[in-house]
C-alpha cells in the first residue's frame, strides 16, 4: 500500500518544518490530492494516524481536498472534467492525441497547523515568513512513493 510511504513522507516533512518552527504540537495537515494521484484518501488517512504515532503531529488532524481531474484539447482548445476512469478523447473533436492534462496529479502539502507558538522564521500556520537567509524549497509530494 503505497498510501503508507505517503503518510510517512508527509510526516517527516511536517516535523522538519514544525522542528523549525519551535512547534510542540502539529494540530493539522491540509493535503492536496488529485483524482488521478492513484491515492485512497481512507487509506491515507489511516495510514497517517499510524505514521504519526509517537511524533510531534500525534493525533493531529489529515484534512485533504480532493481536485478533479481536467483535460484541454489543443486542437480544438475545448476542455473538460476527466472522471474516474479517465476520459482522455475530447468531447468537442474526438481527438486523443494532443490532449493535456491539466489538473489531477496533484499531491502536496497545502498547510500545517500547531501548537505553542511558532519558532523563529514561521507563523502559525507553519509558512516560512522572510528571512535574510533563503530556505530551500519543497517539492511536492512523489506520488511514484
Amino acid at each position: 500500500m503505497h498510501e503508507m510511504s505517503i503518510a510517512m513522507a508527509v510526516v517527516a516533512q511536517v516535523e522538519e518544518a514544525a522542528g523549525a518552527g519551535g512547534a510542540n504540537a502539529v494540530t493539522s495537515v491540509r493535503l492536496q490530492v488529485g483524482e488521478l494521484a492513484g491515492v485512497v484518501p481512507d487509506a491515507l488517512a489511516f495510514c497517517f494516524e499510524l505514521a504519526c504515532a509517537g511524533t510531534v503531529l500525534e493525533g493531529a488532524e489529515l484534512v485533504t481536498e480532493p481536485v478533479p481531474a481536467r483535460a484541454r484539447c489543443r486542437s480544438c482548445t475545448g476542455d473538460w472534467a476527466v472522471g474516474m476512469p479517465p476520459r482522455l478523447v475530447c468531447p468537442g473533436c474526438g481527438q486523443a492525441t494532443d490532449v493535456e492534462l491539466l489538473a489531477g496529479r496533484e499531491l502536496q502539502i497545502l498547510s500545517v497547523h500547531w501548537e505553542d507558538g511558532p519558532g523563529p522564521g514561521c507563523d502559525r500556520v507553519g509558512t516560512p515568513a522572510p528571512t535574510p537567509t533563503p530556505t530551500p524549497a519543497r517539492e511536492p509530494i512523489s506520488e511514484e512513493r
